[in-house]
């Protein structure tokens, strides 16, 4: 059996500690594709290529199994914009 979305997800939590994330398996679950979006306090005052390279070290186990990852977003919490929340509906 291939990587699971939630193998990946719990590796990234337990290393990266993320305020958000977003893991998708892209390979149609085989696991062996994941597009990843990660919003992390540990990313603060890194380039881009520092925080590529603490995803993939969260991810060195995972790597071993998993065919290709794209990292859509790594941002800090300083640069993310979260969408905005719907509105509660009023009763």
């Amino acid at each position: 059996m291939g990587m699971t979305k939630e193998k990946v997800e719990a590796a990234l939590i337990s290393a990266l500690e993320p305020v958000h994330l977003q893991v998708v398996d892209t390979s149609g679950g085989c696991g062996a594709s994941f597009e990843i979006e990660i919003v992390t306090g540990k990313f603060e005052g890194k380039r881009l290529l520092e925080r590529h390279r603490l995803v993939n070290a969260a991810l060195a186990e995972e790597l071993k199994q998993i065919h290709a990852l794209s990292i859509r977003k790594a941002l800090a919490p300083s640069q993310w914009n979260p969408p905005p929340q719907e509105p509660a509906a009023e009763t």
